[in-house]
């Protein structure tokens, strides 16, 4: 290992980002573009390492939730089409402007307060119209064609796409997704002729609706080898493969007597004599205390979390003694056995996205390309 000095690491598979890319592409119509979705540093894997992957895959373009996370692409040397899809201040669009960043307009009153600041400055725009997601969007025909009316009288905003985000399209019952797609398509008669990007699909409907997106998609979740939901899976038309694992070491170990108690509250009690190794990731690296109790995976058997998970640490029980540094699998693979993103995401009563935005940053990500370490980030040095 290399550039960080704990024994904690997660590993970010970047063949298999490029792969579900290639996957997705191939089942869209031709000329499709794709939006690589890359905010929250890339659902936790890192914005970066997997923009680069998707884009090699064959993305065009890549979407955000906030202006910040765009710069940093930006500083970081990104210079394809990105896309803020979340509300960005009206006195910040000139910083957009400045670095070739495209913002969501989601409502005529955002456009005539942007207006304002945009005196030397042009910028792209994405309008965001609200078909039932209830966030952000124009909800109204009236409002919407007033709001592109002001786009076509002020030079200072150029008119680059429309989208909408459904709330249901990774549901069984498509009822509810059907009514947000046909008012998006009544919606969209006042672009035609406009030359427009158009996107509606996101992960789920790319994957099951891929001849009803348009003229691009955003990837999303799927990029990052999970479904969108399980109810979904038997619909996905390849095999995801899932990039973001999780490892540590054992770095203590000690045999502990019948009746002995372990970690906070000591609410756990030895039922006989046993091996206890001590592993260094807790709680402020986002495996949080609810996870006491579940399985991590030891020389490829499964192995329970005993007593509260703490901080910084957490406690296991053995079947026979280790020796220092055996590697401690708590998302990912050893032989036969797997504790996948969904397995953890379960035990926590939450969806799979979750899991690895909850990781902190304070947990070095390793870049692995064919079989190989290509990168390591480590966000403390």
């Amino acid at each position: 290992m290399q550039n960080f000095y704990r024994d904690t690491w997660a590993e970010i598979n970047l063949d298999h980002i490029e792969a579900n890319v290639q996957s997705l592409k191939k089942q869209l119509p031709p000329n499709t573009e794709i939006m690589a979705v890359v905010k929250a540093n890339a659902y936790g894997h890192g914005d970066l390492e997997v923009a680069n992957a998707a884009l090699k895959a064959g993305a065009t373009r890549l979407a955000v939730a906030f202006l910040d996370e765009a710069l940093a692409l930006r500083k970081k040397g990104v210079t394809v089409p990105i896309l803020v899809m979340g509300a960005v201040r009206p006195s910040d669009v000139t910083i957009a402007a400045e670095n070739h960043i495209s913002l969501t307009a989601y409502s005529k009153e955002w456009l005539k307060q942007a207006g304002k600041y945009l005196l030397h400055h042009e910028v792209s725009l994405h309008m965001k119209l609200d078909t039932g997601m209830g966030r952000l969007g124009i909800r109204e025909e009236e409002e919407l064609v007033e709001s592109l009316s002001f786009i076509d009288t002020h030079a200072c905003f150029q008119l680059e796409g429309v989208f909408t985000h459904f709330a249901t399209a990774d549901e069984k019952d498509t009822a509810y997704f059907k009514g947000q797609y046909d008012r998006f398509l009544t919606m969209l008669k006042h672009f035609e002729h406009k030359g427009v990007l158009i996107h509606c699909a996101n992960s789920a409907t790319s994957l099951r609706f891929p001849n009803d997106v348009f003229n691009a998609v955003r990837y999303g979740i799927s990029m990052y080898g999970l479904p969108p939901s399980l109810d979904i899976v038997d619909e996905i038309p390849f095999k995801l493969k899932e990039a973001f694992s999780l490892h540590s070491s054992i770095v203590h170990i000690k045999k502990v007597k019948k009746g002995e108690k372990i970690s906070y509250g000591a609410t756990y009690t030895a039922s006989e004599d046993e091996w206890i190794g001590t592993v260094p990731i807790g709680y402020a690296d986002g495996w949080i205390r609810r996870l006491s109790g579940s399985d991590v995976l030891v020389d490829g058997e499964r192995v329970p979390i005993v007593g509260r998970i703490c901080m910084d640490q957490m406690m296991i029980k053995l079947k026979e003694e280790k020796p220092l540094g055996t590697k401690v699998t708590l998302i990912g693979s050893q032989k036969d056995q797997t504790i996948s993103v969904n397995e953890v995401a379960k035990r926590l009563e939450t969806i799979n996205y979750e899991v690895p935005c909850m990781i902190s940053w304070r947990v070095p990500r390793m870049f692995l390309k064919n079989g190989s370490i290509m990168e390591v980030r480590n966000s403390l040095l």
